[in-house]
């Protein structure tokens, strides 16, 4: 555990208490607190007796006076107040495995914890749950949380996640979900493996656990061509994609008609893959899924073509380019091209970048690097800046995945580059310069 405190906020209930950085957070009225998530538990009541050691190793107990449920305002030196767990699996369809060697060791880190899948989002594989953690995140009533499923089939769980402790998952999320922990479901779809049958059956079963199951994003594997000595794989590609759509849409009809709610959701990747239209915004409900890319790009059209009708044409030409991932570029394209219809002072050209970084097959455009973009648009016309969206770029915008710099491609290719969030509004306000 690292419960050092760091930071203490003026004023707040804790610096009131006299709480201060550099003490050492031990109990919480007579509770060993173990990580943030104990933390945030056991700190949850209005008065709240805290035990603590100063820095020459004496204690003390200080009590806290606050409203039930606010912030004592205490900060420490890592924030999940404990490591963060890493995987323990060896998934045959692990992207992380698929990296090249070489980059920032930060690449490589896989992290299975549930804590961070209550608090950041992440997704998990239950395999590192004890039975303690179990029933702490009953207790705790640690909800809503992110699980990796694939399969719902024991066995073959097992086989996927390269763990035996796979087959268990199952069971686990039953068990959640006859205690009230709100889920959120995800399948990688590996063709041959726990597509057709299979996949139509873990539809089947999670979509029975709603709304505790509330929503199950469905989306295909990630191939590199880094697969060297790994389990023998096949991309999703046309054929295979249209039919993980039907199954998928059948099972989510007969949700939305029994439950009210669809459930079930495909990656836009698996609508460009299919050549199939992207449903409207309708269908997505309240987008449930949206940060595993299901319904970026049917939101990105409908904010895009709302601003377009409302919107100022800018005074000046200003001519760039994009560059994006071979998959959206039709669709970028689309909308490059209604904007420079409605307005002559618009010229932008979209370029689809091949991924030779990652191999072919990889064709989004999250994962699109710069020395990539370098290559293939040196010496293109680029106008006076080039757009990439803010998703090829680590948190912070400072690195592709490749550790190429945006001031590197700069360099190289003679004009400044604009990470551009992926929304609507954002992309018509770079296309009109005002970002």
């Amino acid at each position: 555990m690292s419960a050092v405190i760091t930071g203490v906020d003026a004023h707040s209930p804790a610096y009131r208490a006299g709480l201060r950085a550099g003490q050492t957070l031990l109990k919480i009225n007579g509770v060993s607190i173990r990580d943030v998530l104990d933390y945030k538990f056991y700190a949850y009541e209005a008065r709240l007796k805290v035990q603590i050691q100063e820095p020459d190793g004496s204690g003390r107990t200080v009590l806290v006076k606050k409203q039930d449920g606010e912030d004592p305002g205490i900060a420490f030196e890592d924030y999940l107040m404990d490591k963060a767990r890493s995987c323990s699996n060896k998934c045959i369809f692990c992207f992380i495995d698929q990296l090249p060697k070489g980059l920032r060791d930060t690449l490589y880190f896989k992290d299975d914890d549930a804590r961070l899948s209550f608090l950041m989002g992440n997704y998990v594989s239950l395999t590192n749950l004890s039975s303690a953690d179990v029933e702490r995140i009953i207790k705790q009533r640690i909800s809503p949380i992110n699980i990796s499923v694939h399969t719902t089939d024991p066995q073959l769980r097992a086989l996927m996640l390269g763990n035996p402790r796979g087959a268990e998952g199952f069971s686990v999320i039953r068990r959640f979900a006859e205690e009230g922990i709100c889920m959120k479901c995800q399948i990688v779809v590996c063709p041959g493996i726990n597509d057709g049958k299979q996949l139509e059956k873990t539809l089947e079963d999670l979509s029975a656990l709603y709304p505790m199951v509330g929503s199950i994003s469905v989306v295909p594997v990630g191939l590199t061509r880094f697969r060297q000595g790994l389990h023998p794989l096949k991309p999703v590609e046309g054929p295979c994609a249209r039919e993980i759509l039907d199954i998928s849409d059948s099972i989510g009809e007969a949700c939305l008609k029994n439950t009210g709610s669809r459930i079930v959701y495909c990656a836009d990747e698996l609508y460009l893959k299919a050549g199939a239209e992207l449903p409207d915004m309708d269908y997505y409900e309240d987008f449930p899924q949206f940060e595993n890319g299901v319904g970026m790009l049917t939101a990105l059209k409908d904010e895009f073509n709302s601003q377009l009708s409302v919107m100022t044409a800018p005074k000046q030409k200003l001519s760039q380019a994009i560059a994006t991932g071979l998959a959206a570029q039709p669709i970028i394209k689309s909308l490059v091209d209604a904007a420079a219809a409605k307005c002559n002072n618009i010229d932008c050209k979209v370029y689809g970048i091949t991924n030779c970084f990652l191999g072919e097959s990889v064709d989004v455009a999250g994962l699109v690097c710069g020395g990539d973009i370098i290559k293939q648009l040196k010496g293109k016309p680029l106008g006076s800046r080039l757009l990439v969206p803010a998703t090829m770029l680590r948190h912070g915008g400072d690195v592709f995945l490749d550790d190429v710099t945006p001031a590197q491609v700069k360099e190289q290719l003679g004009v400044p580059v604009l990470a551009v969030p992926v929304e609507g509004s954002q992309l018509l306000d770079a296309l009109c310069g005002d970002i």
